[in-house]
């Protein structure tokens, strides 16, 4: 077995927004308290605009994508890395909102000018008292009526808007209007894609004074307008050391675990993710070993031996393809 197939930490991505906040640091230690507006951390990310780095083992250093191409298809899967190439599917992030993002929408794979859409699923890790999610339609309206409540502000008032509490998890399909509300902190699951289309943003200015682009023609051309209610997922949180089905889908398969004591991933044509979303791990794949706590994740690749994760009370989300 090379050394370069073993199981791998990194160092994130800090992207300070505008809505961003302190949480990240305050709870998970990342970054600095001096950056007073960071927004999110891109923990397993292979693009152009932010590359995770390996901070463990042989590949200490190395990009993401050079770890990839060390053996494309070890660390990915065989399966995965046919239908991807030598590219990461996949962009995991944390998301501190200290106030509303914009309401926004994203491309699917045939409507997205890059090929790629972005689908993608939150897990909430935080929300203060009241915090909101904005998630689809709360009826049914026309583009002609879309266009007039962009004209006129009025968008909002046909927005579906949740309360919630750590633990909730909601799916986000290419093509379904959304946006975090101020006070979550959540972990986001999607495709690699970085493109959004604004749709509104409150009139809000950044720290120059300018308001920030709108995309409304290309947000009119992709949005789904049809008022399903099957975004907000069901899991049962009672059980241990089993995986509970958060969502399954083409892009990505997430599975919630309450890990009371070992429990081990033998996956061998994907790679595996794990995110600790509450309390702390020990990992091990017989040589490489380390610990994992509440922010933190940790990328399995496929032709990885046995990896063993051993905790009395800590929770994970377990993703693959």
């Amino acid at each position: 077995m090379s050394k370069t197939v073993y199981p791998m930490t990194f160092q994130p991505v800090l992207k300070e927004k505008i809505w961003g906040g302190q949480k990240l640091n305050k709870l998970f230690n990342k970054g600095n308290s001096a950056t007073a507006k960071m927004g999110e951390s891109w923990e397993i990310a292979d693009l152009e605009e932010g590359q995770s780095t390996v901070s463990n083992g042989a590949l200490q250093g190395k990009t993401l994508n050079e770890a990839i191409l060390e053996d494309p298809a070890a660390l990915l899967g065989a399966k995965v890395y046919d239908k991807f190439g030598p590219h990461f599917p996949l962009l995991i992030k944390f998301i501190d909102a200290a106030s509303d993002l914009s309401i926004q929408v994203h491309p699917t794979d045939e409507t997205s000018p890059t090929g790629v859409g972005k689908t993608e699923m939150w897990y909430i890790m935080q929300a203060d008292e009241g915090a909101k999610l904005t998630v689809g339609f709360n009826q049914k309206i026309t583009k002609e009526e879309y266009d007039k409540r962009i004209d006129d502000l009025s968008i909002e008032e046909v927005m579906d808007q949740h309360i919630v509490s750590e633990g909730d998890s909601f799916f986000i399909n290419a093509g379904r209007i959304h946006a975090i509300g101020g006070g979550v902190l959540l972990a986001e699951i999607q495709q690699t894609s970085d493109v959004t289309y604004r749709v509104y943003d409150y009139n809000r200015k950044d720290d120059e004074g300018n308001l920030r682009d709108l995309h409304v023609k290309e947000s009119r051309e992709v949005l789904d307008f049809e008022t399903t209610q099957d975004f907000k997922l069901e899991y049962d949180r009672s059980v241990t050391n089993t995986p509970q089905v958060v969502k399954h889908h083409t892009y990505f398969k997430t599975e919630w675990v309450k890990l009371t004591e070992a429990y081990s991933i033998t996956r061998t044509d994907s790679f595996t993710i794990i995110i600790v979303v509450s309390g702390s791990l020990n990992f091990s794949d017989g040589e490489i070993e380390g610990s994992l706590n509440a922010g933190e994740t940790l990328l399995i690749p496929a032709a990885s031996d046995e990896v063993t994760l051993d905790a009395e009370s800590c929770e994970i989300l377990e993703v693959y393809l």
